[in-house]
């Protein structure tokens, strides 16, 4: 009796009852299953180890070494890393970096959550929205040409309005004080519209009765941001800071062509920092080291953001 209420009772809730042994066509579509969800998963899963999972080991592997394209690598353990403390230009590479993220994600963030917030309250354009990328489908290589030239001291179209305003031309990429300011600015111009779209997508999952609800209490537009938009964007926030803050600090293909590092080591950020140890002085080993050590930098920069920005938590829940 009990026996026979269970198997019942079991039925009814849709499980197979004690003793259901499950059927061979069931087994043999979820090995199906699992075959087709590999087959798809296969060529990411390819592309990770091959262009990703080495390269990360063996750089680690040299960065123990005392390695150069013409000879083999030899072993000297954490040398390399000792080594870094104690080198000026590795500060130098580290400070002109942070100066450049905290220019580049600063105004880059302030500027999309502003974009983002105009596209959601006055404009459901679809074309607008999509000229907004347009910068950023753009090469970095080509864009910082393009602005290299227009920036450019003599012939520079911007320079060219200066003078015709009367004011003094500025060595933007030459000077000193400018050169940093204005290769953040390149990438802000680049990024700041897929940066918009994300945060976009974050403001569209703010229901729209909370909104309308602060209009009746008498909020104003001002105030409903403030106290609705940005506490509910902070998750979608959190995301895109770890991803900006990570691609800024690997800022290299504006440098190499605009400045190379120059002048004297104003702009020698900390990729380009790698790039001359490994390919212009040959020290591939002592190259990786840096290597390793910003990629711990980022991993802690990430988990610190994750952390203080309660990523994995939502005030809409």
């Amino acid at each position: 009796m009990e026996g026979d209420l269970l198997t019942t009772t079991s039925e009814a809730l849709g499980a197979a009852p004690p003793g259901h042994i499950a059927s061979p066509n069931r087994r043999r579509k979820g090995r199906s299953d699992l075959r087709t969800a590999l087959l798809f998963i296969a060529p990411s899963a390819l592309g990770f180890l091959v262009f990703y999972l080495y390269p990360a080991i063996r750089g680690f592997y040299f960065s123990l070494t005392s390695y150069n394209l013409l000879g083999t690598p030899t072993w000297v353990g954490f040398d390399n890393f000792v080594k870094i403390p104690h080198d000026p230009m590795f500060w130098n590479a580290l400070q002109v970096t942070v100066e450049y993220v905290v220019l580049n994600i600063g105004f880059q963030t302030v500027i999309a959550v502003g974009l983002a917030v105009l596209m959601q309250r006055l404009t459901q354009s679809t074309l607008l929205r999509g000229a907004l990328l347009l910068p950023w489908l753009v090469s970095n290589v080509i864009a910082a040409l393009v602005w290299f030239w227009l920036l450019d001291y003599q012939i520079g179209i911007v320079n060219q309005f200066l003078r015709w305003l009367g004011v003094h031309p500025i060595a933007f990429f030459a000077d000193n004080l400018w050169a940093i300011p204005t290769i953040a600015a390149v990438n802000v111009w680049r990024y700041m519209g897929y940066t918009a779209l994300l945060v976009f997508a974050g403001i569209q999952t703010i229901p729209k009765q909370l909104y309308e609800a602060a209009a009746i209490d008498g909020s104003t537009e001002w105030k409903s941001f403030w106290r609705i938009t940005l506490p509910l964007l902070r998750p979608v926030l959190a995301m895109v800071l770890v991803l900006t803050v990570t691609g800024s600090f690997q800022v290299f293909d504006t440098v190499a062509v605009t400045t190379r590092g120059g002048p004297v080591n104003v702009t020698r950020v900390y990729q380009y920092y790698i790039y001359q140890k490994a390919f212009t002085e040959g020290q591939f080993g002592y190259a990786s080291a840096l290597a390793v050590v910003l990629f711990l930098i980022l991993a802690a920069l990430a988990a610190l953001q994750m952390r203080l920005l309660r990523a994995g938590e939502s005030d809409l829940a």
